[in-house]
């Protein structure tokens, strides 16, 4: 599923992102390249969001790590709207400044 901040994104294809992620399995790190590509990918256990962030020099945004267990990925989150709908809105906002900012833009709240 692919999903980008400067094409239009949807409600549904954040779902589908969210949806496709196992809670139970790790943490998780919703992050956004210099592109506009959203990702959520796993955090490897005992790492540190700066050893990920150091890994994706292309990362300009994102969101703070959605710890493993509190539902924050997978088809639960997937299917709650109003997070869902929270999540894009907060991202859409915080694009428009972390896109041209040096730097990685870390959001830690929703608006």
């Amino acid at each position: 599923m692919n999903m980008n901040l400067n094409n239009e994104p949807t409600i549904d294809q954040l779902a589908q992102l969210l949806a496709i992620r196992k809670d139970r399995n790790d943490s998780h790190i919703l992050w956004v390249c210099e592109s506009g590509q959203v990702h959520v990918e796993g955090l490897a256990p005992h790492s540190e969001e700066a050893e990920f962030e150091s890994t994706r020099p292309n990362m300009r945004a994102r969101l703070r790590t959605y710890r493993r267990g509190l539902g924050y990925v997978g088809k639960k989150a997937a299917a709650d709207r109003e997070f869902v709908s929270r999540v894009l809105h907060t991202l859409k906002q915080e694009w428009q400044a972390a896109q041209h900012a040096a730097g990685v833009h870390v959001i830690d709240r929703y608006y």
